[in-house]
């Protein structure tokens, strides 16, 4: 089989098998793309020209693959992509060739000795409860030039609880729709990463935010464009992922001097309050739709310093040093 048709056949069951996401598609073709185009690349002179077989993909090719990325030999690269970013791409021909192995396309799995680079992991980027209360009320208080209707402010000040309230993704929010909120019971129905659909718990405060948006969100319709997305634009459209993050940056500016604050940021304050409040982490992983508890674990660090900063700041042997 040809890696060009290997490459075709896993992106194919990814969209209409797994029902993966536009974005998670995008990375895979992309990066399988890029290895089609490298190995090409590397043919000697005598197969120039010639498709490459999935049988001439080994370990020293995919090795040779990953190190181009890194500026490493074989490619010179004058940037060097962040661990990361290789990890991802590593991770990615993982997938790749476990998918052929199953399906009995692929003899063997090259992948089965190929390194990771290491990754240093960060804190998440979050804040206390007073600013992240600052910033969900921001829109009551907006300075800018031109002043927002009341439908936006209403509109902006419901994403924001929903964010910070709920732990939602950016991407779940804009994709919420009307039929999926129910203001009664106190929950929203979303679909998470891999098409998998939860409910997730809506606090008081954004339960009204919610009716109140609702109640004048028809300001924002368009009768020649009528949309079921719950969130809209000015133009009547459904609100994109950029529009909300430069609107969570504009209000993180003005509601805690964050102008760096990104909706992630608000996701794992989320998780982060929930868990210096006593949640449970298996609580807490559904409530986010995390698929592993070790992802959800992460906030025990951030939980931790909180913790150490309490114990130094109140504790009288603390106070000795």
């Amino acid at each position: 089989m040809l890696l060009v048709d290997a490459v075709s056949t896993f992106v194919n069951y990814l969209e209409r098998e797994r029902r993966a996401s536009p974005n998670t598609v995008s990375a895979y073709r992309r990066d399988l793309t890029a290895l089609v185009t490298f190995a090409h690349a590397r043919q000697p002179a005598s197969r120039k020209g010639k498709e490459i077989e999935l049988a001439d993909v080994d370990i020293y090719l995919l090795r040779s693959f990953l190190g181009s990325l890194q500026g490493g030999p074989g490619g010179g690269g004058t940037k060097p992509p962040e661990a990361a970013t290789v990890a991802r791409k590593g991770s990615a021909l993982r997938t790749f060739f476990k998918y052929l192995r199953r399906q009995g396309v692929a003899k063997t799995d090259p992948t089965e000795t190929l390194g990771s680079p290491k990754i240093r992991r960060g804190l998440p980027t979050l804040l206390h409860v007073d600013a992240a209360q600052g910033v969900v009320e921001a829109p009551e208080t907006d300075g800018s030039a031109r002043a927002p209707k009341p439908a936006e402010i209403a509109r902006d000040k419901a994403m924001l609880e929903l964010l910070y309230g709920s732990g939602l993704r950016v991407s779940e929010l804009v994709d919420l729709d009307v039929g999926g909120v129910g203001v009664g019971v106190g929950a929203v129905r979303v679909v998470g990463k891999g098409n998998k659909e939860r409910v997730v718990p809506v606090g008081e405060l954004a339960v009204e935010m919610l009716a109140h948006y609702m109640n004048v969100r028809d300001a924002l319709t368009r009768e020649d464009r009528p949309n079921r997305a719950l969130f809209l634009s000015n133009r009547g459209t459904r609100i994109t992922v950029r529009t909300v993050q430069n609107l969570v940056k504009k209000w993180g500016t003005l509601g805690a001097g964050r102008a760096d604050l990104h909706p992630h940021a608000l996701r794992h304050t989320c998780a982060t309050h929930l868990l210096e409040g006593g949640a449970d982490l298996r609580s807490i992983q559904e409530i986010l739709g995390h698929a592993s508890l070790s992802t959800t674990q992460r906030y025990t660090h951030v939980s931790l310093d909180h913790l150490l900063k309490v114990y130094d700041g109140t504790h009288p042997l603390a106070r000795r040093r």
